[in-house]
């Protein structure tokens, strides 16, 4: 249980964040204009979504992280005065994409535009991810892997602002199979996890499925690629 000391730093810490949300918001939309007008990043994504984190959530995010640290007996190193550097996902991107391989192209992409933009990647990219086939591809790309104990896949950057006050941003990435999951779970499991067993094991059931269908949407695009090169050829003999 919080001690009296431990409910008011945590509010101290909610009051800084409202009282710096602007520099939040700021960075978040810097980042989201180099995204949006990145012409080979659009060519090979489907959609962006975007969030600042609301008061709420950090609430919950800083009881949770204070529980961690009790139960590991350390200190959390939290302050009002590192806020927006230490909590990574105050201002959240994820960019959605239709099939595996385009991943290639996008975290190139990624890279280029956090380089030009003097963005440092403070975290990442790593893949959150569960199977061997996964794990294989994103070892591959030279990305680092975390064991996803929930069953998902998505890869994860943290960067840095280039402004004085360093502010950073989470980026996912995902294809929209694995978005689907990822709402499912957020709905149900988010910010505190469901005591439902039945729930549980259904989720992980899903995990696989949605698995399951990317894998079926990567085949589906790389026959139609297969075709339409081999019918290149034909009209060129």
């Amino acid at each position: 249980m919080p001690s009296k000391r431990e409910h008011a730093r945590i509010r101290e810490l909610v009051a800084q964040y409202k009282a710096s949300e602007d520099k939040v918001s700021q960075f978040l939309h810097i980042v989201l204009v180099a995204l949006n007008e990145s012409t080979a990043l659009s060519q090979h994504i489907h959609s962006i979504k975007f969030r600042t984190k609301s008061y709420s959530s950090l609430r919950d995010k800083l009881y949770r992280k204070l529980e961690k640290c009790k139960a590991k007996k350390k200190v959390s190193n939290v302050t009002p005065a590192n806020l927006l550097y230490k909590i990574n996902d105050l201002a959240g991107i994820r960019i959605l994409h239709l099939h595996t391989r385009q991943f290639t192209t996008i975290n190139k992409e990624l890279l280029a535009i956090f380089m030009e933009q003097k963005y440092k990647v403070k975290e990442g990219p790593f893949a959150r991810t569960w199977d061997d086939e996964s794990r294989a591809f994103f070892t591959k790309q030279g990305v680092e892997i975390e064991d996803s104990e929930t069953l998902y896949t998505s890869v994860h950057y943290v960067i840095e602002s280039a402004s004085r006050t360093k502010v950073t941003c989470e980026i996912q990435v995902r294809t929209l199979m694995e978005e689907v999951w990822g709402e499912v779970d957020h709905s149900i499991n988010y910010p505190h996890k469901s005591k439902s067993l039945a729930c549980a094991e259904q989720i992980k059931a899903l995990a696989r499925s949605t698995s399951a269908a990317t894998r079926l949407v990567d085949a589906i695009f790389a026959t139609s690629e297969d075709f339409e090169l081999k019918n290149k050829r034909k009209k060129s003999h």
